[in-house]
This record gives C-alpha cells, sequence and structure tokens, in this order.
C-alpha cells in the first residue's frame, strides 16, 4: 500500500518526505497506522553516521492503529490501539529472563534495516529497496510495519498522539530508576542531565514515592521543570564550583543512588562519588568511542560502589509501558509535561528543537 515517510538518504542529510510502498504484515508482524511518534536521540545518532543502511526510514517510538497482522498474530486485530518499542528475538537466553534489551539479537533486530530472517525490508520505492524494520518498526511514515513482540496494546481511552515516547526515552528513565537502580520509597537519587531521559527517571523516582531527588542540569527552564514535577532540588553546574559538595550538602551526605543521562566523562566522575556506602550508579548515555570509565577504584572499593549501564531502562515493554499507563492514569506520572508536538511534515524542525533544546521531547503527529 502506499504510504509518506521521512527518508534518510546521506549521512547527515535531513529527512525527506516521499511515497513509499509498504508491504502486508506477514508472520507475526503487524501493520500499524501511525498516529504519534516521538524523536529520539538514537533517531539523530542514525541520521548522523551510526551504521545503518541508507535509504532509511527511522523513527522508534510510534503509538497507533493496527489496520492489518499476519497469520501468526491472533491476539492484536483491526481497530487496537498500540504503542511500538524496541524489537527483540524473544527466544536468547535474555530473552527468557525477560531482559529484552540485552537479547543477543538486539543489534541485527534494531539496526539491521531489514528483517535478518531473509534480508528483506517491509518498505520500497518504485520497486527499489528502502530501510525499514528500524527498531522494529521505522515508525517516521504513515504506516509502519512492526512485530508482535514489540507492539503493546493500550487503551483506546488514552491520548493515543503522545502515547509513542512511552516505547523507549521515557521508558529509558523510568526505568532505569525503578527498575535497573531498583529505587525504593524513601532512597535518594540523583540525576545528572534533565532531558527526556533525566526527567522520566524523576517521574519514576516520583512514582515510587522516592526520598531526596536531586537534578543536575544548566537549563534553567528543565531545573524549574524538574521542580515543578517533584524534584528536591536542582543545581547549576555552571554556576556551582563544587557539583559534589552540593549534592552531598543537599541529600544528607550522599545519595543512595545516582544516574547519569550525559555520557560526559567528568560528569560521570562526580556522580560516582555522590553515592553513600553499597550505592549504585546507573549510566544510560551513548559516551564518545574513546571515553574511559573516570572512577577512583580506591573510593569506589571503600564504599562497595556498584557501576552499571542501562540499556531501555532494563524494561520489558509488554509489562513496563502498561506499568507507566497505569501511573499516568492515577495522575502520577505526567510524562506529557516533556512533550512538544509537531506536525509530521515539520519532521526537520522537531530534530533541530531536539538538538538545540528547545524541545525536551518533540512528538510528531499525523
Amino acid at each position: 500500500m502506499k504510504a509518506s515517510a521521512a527518508i534518510v538518504r546521506n549521512v547527515g542529510g535531513p529527512f525527506v518526505i516521499e511515497d513509499i510502498e509498504v508491504a502486508e504484515p506477514r508472520g507475526a508482524e503487524v501493520r500499524v497506522r501511525m498516529v504519534g511518534v516521538g524523536m529520539c536521540h538514537t533517531d539523530l545518532v542514525a541520521r548522523d553516521g551510526f551504521p545503518v543502511p541508507l535509504p532509511i526510514v527511522l523513527g522508534h517510538e510510534g503509538s497507533g492503529v493496527v489496520e492489518a497482522v499476519g497469520p501468526e498474530v491472533t491476539d492484536l486485530a483491526a481497530g487496537d490501539h498500540v504503542v511500538l518499542s524496541f524489537d527483540s528475538c524473544a527466544a536468547c537466553p535474555t530473552c527468557d529472563e525477560g531482559l529484552p534489551a540485552y537479547c543477543h539479537q538486539f543489534l541485527g533486530k534494531n539496526f539491521a534495516g531489514v528483517r535478518l530472517e531473509d534480508g528483506s525490508s517491509p518498505l520500497s520505492q518504485a520497486g527499489a529497496v528502502i530501510h525499514g524494520n528500524f527498531f522494529g518498526q521505522s515508525s517516521f511514515g504513515t504506516y509502519a510495519i512492526a512485530h508482535r513482540r514489540n507492539t503493546v496494546k493500550v487503551d483506546k481511552n488514552l491520548p493515543l498522539d503522545i502515547l509513542g515516547p512511552l516505547g523507549c526515552g521515557v521508558m529509558t528513565g523510568a526505568g532505569a530508576a525503578v527498575i535497573s537502580l531498583g529505587l525504593r520509597p524513601g532512597q535518594s537519587l540523583a540525576i545528572f542531565g534533565g532531558g527526556a531521559v533525566g526527567l522520566s527517571a524523576l517521574l519514576g523516582a516520583r512514582a515510587v514515592d522516592a526520598g531526596t531527588v536531586v537534578v543536575v542540569e544548566p537549563n534553567a527552564e528543565r531545573r524549574a521543570l524538574a521542580l515543578e514535577l517533584g524534584a528536591s532540588h536542582v543545581i547549576d553546574p555552571a554556576a556551582t564550583d563544587d557539583v559534589l559538595a552540593a549534592v552531598k550538602e543537599l541529600s544528607g551526605g550522599g545519595v543512595n543512588l545516582a544516574l547519569d543521562t550525559t555520557g560526559i566523562p567528568a560528569v560521570v566522575a562526580v556522580a560516582v562519588e555522590t553515592t553513600i556506602a553499597h550505592g549504585t550508579v546507573g549510566l544510560v548515555a551513548v559516551p564518545p568511542p574513546e571515553a574511559m570509565l573516570p572512577a577512583n577504584m580506591m573510593s569506589m572499593l571503600v564504599r562497595g560502589t556498584i557501576i552499571k549501564y542501562i540499556t531501555e531502562g532494563d524494561a520489558d515493554p509488554q509489562t513496563f509501558i502498561p506499568q507507566m499507563i497505569t501511573w499516568y492514569k492515577a495522575g502520577k506520572f505526567p510524562f506529557d509535561r516533556l512533550l512538544k508536538t509537531f506536525p509530521f511534515d515539520q519532521i526537520n524542525e522537531a530534530a533541530k528543537a531536539s538538538e538545540d533544546g528547545s524541545a525536551i521531547k518533540p512528538v510528531l503527529t499525523f
């Protein structure tokens, strides 16, 4: 069938909206008419040179309505409202453990641009291949082919156009705090970086009744929003001579847990030192390729510090997306406060807003 999609044809080039053809779903595939899709930093990284084949349709925080399913899909039907997330094989040891973000085929399933089983793409243009299957969806288009395993059914009374970010960015932040770090009621948390992931971690912390939460963020508007969303304290690192001392003072000597969302080695070095005995530090950002962990090993030894790198918030989308929606419906998880919507044809403006920080989480609507 015909569709419109934003195609990246050159590394670092613009998103260009063109007409394409979308194949019928086969096997356990699902065809979804897109209603909204978030723009994530990973989309921009892929546009700008992360090794994906070109031309390609990116997009991996989709939400929409099921229009058709493959013959192996028995529990979804046309008309169902769904959120799309990352893909996984559902059969390897880590998938069996409920950790699909560490699927043994994660890179291939999410970045190869084709179906791994035969190298085909469900997208084409005048007979030429357009790479798709990005994160098992390629949702920067009016229609996407997803898979049953990364398609999550949601209630029809929810605002479908804004739910897409629950499939990656919001899930990564909230999951990092709640699942990866295991934040418990009353425990303290320091968050370095107040972007979409960092503020989603704050929302997750408040949803589980965390104690003191300190957000370190240079952008004044984001610091103000963090306070509105429940941060106990905010710190402007540009106006503070000693961020480590400030975090310790505001938290009563240090925090139970810390989360870095910046990927900046110097910031990670501070985050590692903010935790008290047997504290855990989570890292979620993509660091520079040559970066080394800037941690003092003796300091870590005497405190029993744990450092954990985190992918997709360690979440299983099939269970954690419904959990976030439950919090949202209860008024405990206002992730919509992080969003700024753009019409789909303004995708390049949305990308610029993400890059210059004028939008925390852009969402394209159809």
